[in-house]
């Protein structure tokens, strides 16, 4: 079997499961579920289902151009155009502090257990503790949350939340 017939053969398969893997991650990502599990499978991978889609359209060529005589593939270009420069336009408008939530987090991400603690309403000691509780190692009370999620493995989200929920307020509303 030639290298020409191994990739013609695998080209729509390799297609299919990346795209599925692109669609899944995509959406976890949207929804902000697991990013630290999807965020670079979903780059990685997508950039990977390039070469087997180039593969599938040129083994598809004729069928692909013949879509092109009819209205729906024009209709379906146009609004997947405009769609995408729309949210291009958006993202190009958009200041980094545009967005609050993201603005927050990434300076709660950036903050000290010093910091935490005052967040917290508690002490530096406190929030060591909580973050041990967790099997995180603080060195210092100037450590950030991203250097210390980054040291053992862990999500900035699941760090905050132990440093930020003592005990005996967990699962109850904020006042």
């Amino acid at each position: 079997m030639s290298f020409k017939d191994v990739l013609m053969r695998y080209a729509t398969p390799l297609t299919t499961w990346l795209f599925l893997i692109s669609l899944v991650s995509g959406v976890a990502l949207f929804l902000g579920v697991g990013n630290q599990y999807f965020r670079e499978m979903h780059e990685i991978m997508s950039l990977f289902l390039i070469v087997p889609f180039g593969l599938h359209v040129w083994r598809n060529w004729r069928t692909l151009v013949n879509y092109f005589g009819r209205s729906a593939m024009w209709i379906s270009t146009v609004v997947c155009l405009v769609a995408a420069g729309a949210f291009a336009y958006e993202g190009a408008g958009a200041s980094s502090g545009s967005n609050p939530r993201m603005a927050a987090f990434s300076a709660l991400n950036n903050a000290s257990v010093t910091a935490l603690a005052a967040l917290a309403r508690t002490d530096e000691a406190t929030v060591t503790e909580r973050l041990k509780a967790i099997g995180i190692e603080v060195k210092s009370a100037e450590d950030t949350v991203a250097s210390l999620a980054k040291a053992s493995g862990r999500d900035s989200f699941d760090l905050l939340g132990a440093a930020l929920t003592s005990a005996s307020t967990a699962g109850q509303p904020a006042p």
